[in-house]
């Protein structure tokens, strides 16, 4: 009878230790987002599941064209994936649809389908990155007027795992 109750610890703690491994796992190294809409495509779709590194902004603020999860400035409780523009000091502005970091124009090759919009220049706010959609006729990002705080950053999306015809990092072009 000792022997069954001692067993029975054994998996009580055994499942106990994993309960808190999973637990700081989430909070601290990688999270699962689920991306909710369109203003992400061709690179992110509806419905597919990303992993999110947690991690990477403890050590480097985030760079530009880095993919982002953080939660939304006007709503705290959503989370949104944008791709980083404007990084702090910078000044962003959109002509005819070709967006413009300090005066040069950014080669946005994931970008397919570019609306013919205007931004008048902005200075990203210390602390802040300025960020856009990649779908840029169905993106609600900071062209509506708002930047993100880095505070507000969850992570880094690094990797879709659903649906398995998906399966793969996250691309991350890099810029200048």
């Amino acid at each position: 009878m000792a022997a069954r109750g001692s067993a029975a610890r054994e998996v009580l703690q055994t499942l106990l230790v994993a309960l808190v491994l999973a637990l700081a796992i989430r909070a601290f190294v990688v999270e699962s987002f689920v991306v909710d809409g369109v203003s992400m495509e061709p690179v992110l779709h509806d419905g597919e599941r990303l992993l999110v590194d947690k991690l990477t902004y403890r050590w480097r603020a985030p760079r530009r064209f880095d993919v982002v999860v953080f939660r939304y400035p006007l709503d705290p409780s959503r989370d949104f994936v944008k791709r980083v523009i404007g990084l702090p000091g910078e000044t962003v502005e959109i002509r005819e649809g070709r967006v413009y970091v300090d005066g040069r124009p950014l080669a946005e090759p994931y970008v397919a389908e570019r609306a013919p919009d205007f931004y008048p220049p902005v200075t990203v706010p210390p602390g802040h990155v300025f960020v856009l959609g990649d779908n840029r006729p169905h993106s609600d990002d900071s062209r509506s007027g708002w930047t993100v705080p880095i505070r507000d950053i969850i992570g880094r999306a690094w990797f879709v795992y659903w649906p398995p015809a998906e399966i793969g990092l996250v691309p991350h072009p890099q810029g200048p």
